[in-house]
């Protein structure tokens, strides 16, 4: 594999289709806050995060395992990956009803590439767990979805390397975020820091420009 300097987290491909603040304020800034929905995350998480092997509905399962891609520069963890014959069949467990967003199908197709190049096989399909509702939402690894993949990729790599914070937004996307704290998205609808500034300067009869 490469130095790990270089190697993306496969969940940051997700974080980042979410929302690129809440990826570089995770993978950037190293802030992470839980509240009521991520705690509950990591708890129904634990089965498997752990690295376990045995077989269900004739298939070989193996839980938490290590996913790599040295061309994509990718490393992670599948929840579950099934062997139907020789193929895995990579499946990642969310918390929440059956409702699959394009960022849960972004990090399967990420773990389905990683597999393809670590198995040498093409990997055309997964799945998504819905752990309240214990139902599985099939996801098609075609080429729209890998295309859109590869695009965050790349997108997140050019973040990580510039150490670049996004803007806030405020948008539904915020309403169950644990990072709102630290994000203060409701800053997004305000003036920016240097003309708010300028406007007390203004105020005061001082200087109009911000300097440093």
């Amino acid at each position: 594999m490469e130095d790990d300097e270089w190697l993306i987290p496969i969940s940051a491909l997700q974080h980042y289709a979410y929302c690129p603040r809440q990826c570089a304020l995770i993978h950037v800034e190293q802030t992470f806050l839980d509240n009521e929905l991520t705690t509950n995350g990591h708890l129904l998480h634990r089965r498997v995060d752990e690295d376990h092997v045995f077989s269900a509905r004739g298939y070989k399962v193996i839980t938490g395992m290590r996913v790599w891609s040295d061309r994509l520069g990718l490393i992670g963890r599948c929840d579950v990956v099934e062997w139907h014959g020789a193929t895995p069949y990579p499946i990642e467990f969310k918390h929440g009803k059956a409702r699959r967003s394009l960022a849960q199908c972004i990090q399967l197709c990420a773990q389905a590439l990683c597999l393809e190049e670590m198995f040498d096989t093409p990997v055309r399909e997964g799945a998504i767990f819905h752990i309240q509702s214990h139902r599985r939402s099939r996801v098609l690894v075609d080429d729209a979805l890998r295309l859109k993949t590869i695009d965050v990729i790349a997108r997140v790599r050019d973040m990580l390397q510039r150490n670049d914070i996004p803007a806030p937004v405020a948008d539904r996307r915020c309403v169950h975020c644990s990072l709102q704290p630290a994000c203060l998205p409701q800053w997004s609808k305000r003036p920016s820091d240097v003309t708010f500034w300028n406007m007390i300067q203004q105020d005061l009869g001082g200087e109009t420009t911000c300097r440093p």
